[in-house]
């Protein structure tokens, strides 16, 4: 198998380059695989001097876009992760590059982080964190638990993250309802809603989570009136784009305490500014878009990329295929 794979250093905002080339090299044992040199910051900020790259590359796998990408005489780029909303999709169709993400392999680390943080709102554990840090032996009330079994989520989308957190949800007994474009039935969900009752869907939910990519369609999805519509006592969870939610309309619900709180892995911007609000409310989890961390992650890509590469000899169409 004869490919030539360029690693982009912004891979580094979620994996090691050299961890994610020793996975390669297995997953693709004749592959030429090779780590790109980087500017800037390194992570997402990372950037790569086009003069250094030339044409000799098949494949980029990469955290971002850069513009050179369109010019390098690539065959196909793979996204490491499964947003891609910055990759300019219409151009890269013209220029018969393929672009391929890494859906499909977040269900699990999101789904079980996302019943975390439904855990620690229903037993009151973000609290007692605060507490031990300042040494402080402080038990609530009896009356501010309660079991998530029994309880309502709603969660909006139900693609692969959406169906990881469904499973880990009816497990504990949860009752399920999930809002998507297709009416076809998933498993683990219960009842079903279009985008156009989605106010109606988070009405009765003791947990709204929103699991949806970021589109045009999807960007504002939840705002003010969305917020109106769930329960004093219900919580927001966020594992999808911080842009998808009005981050002011859901600091403006917390401070009017119209939700009970909120879990929020992705903010609008990213890092979220240390004079935001979120960072000191009691009742807000803020984590630093950390939801799918899997130390089996490098694994996973580089599979999805060995697959691919043996489609492409062979002519057939790519694995997870954008464009």
């Amino acid at each position: 198998m004869s490919v030539t794979i360029g690693i982009h250093p912004s891979v580094a905002r979620i994996v090691p380059p050299e961890r994610l080339e020793s996975e390669l090299s297995d997953a693709v044992p004749d592959a030429a695989i090779r780590v790109l040199d980087g500017g800037g910051d390194g992570g997402r900020d990372a950037t790569v001097d086009p003069a250094s790259v030339g044409d000799s590359l098949d494949v980029v796998a990469s955290f971002g876009y850069e513009e050179w990408f369109l010019d390098a005489g690539l065959e196909w780029i793979h996204v490491v992760r499964a947003g891609h909303d910055e990759f300019p999709v219409d151009a890269l169709r013209e220029r018969g590059i393929a672009l391929t993400n890494s859906s499909g392999i977040h269900g699990a680390p999101v789904g079980e982080t996302v019943l975390g943080y439904m855990l620690q709102f229903a037993h009151g554990l973000h609290r007692y964190r605060t507490d031990q840090a300042d040494r402080e032996w402080n038990p609530r009330p009896w009356s501010e638990s309660f079991t998530l079994e029994g309880e309502r989520v709603c969660v909006v989308g139900l693609g692969t993250l959406g169906r990881g957190i469904a499973r880990r949800a009816d497990a504990l007994g949860m009752s399920v309802a999930g809002v998507r474009r297709t009416p076809a039935p998933v498993d683990h969900v219960e009842e079903r809603y279009s985008p156009e009752n989605l106010r109606e869907a988070v009405a009765d939910a003791r947990f709204v989570v929103l699991a949806v990519p970021l589109n045009p369609a999807t960007e504002g999805l939840f705002g003010a009136e969305e917020l109106a519509a769930m329960p004093e006592d219900a919580y927001l969870v966020n594992v999808a784009r911080g842009p998808v939610a009005d981050q002011s309309a859901v600091v403006d619900a917390l401070r009017s305490e119209s939700i009970a709180g909120a879990a929020l892995d992705v903010t609008d911007p990213e890092p979220l500014p240390e004079d935001s609000p979120l960072w000191g409310m009691e009742n807000v989890v803020v984590t630093p878009h950390a939801s799918a961390a899997d130390e089996a992650f490098p694994e996973r890509v580089a599979d999805i990329v060995g697959e691919n590469a043996r489609r492409l000899e062979t002519g057939e169409s790519l694995a997870n295929q954008v464009v």
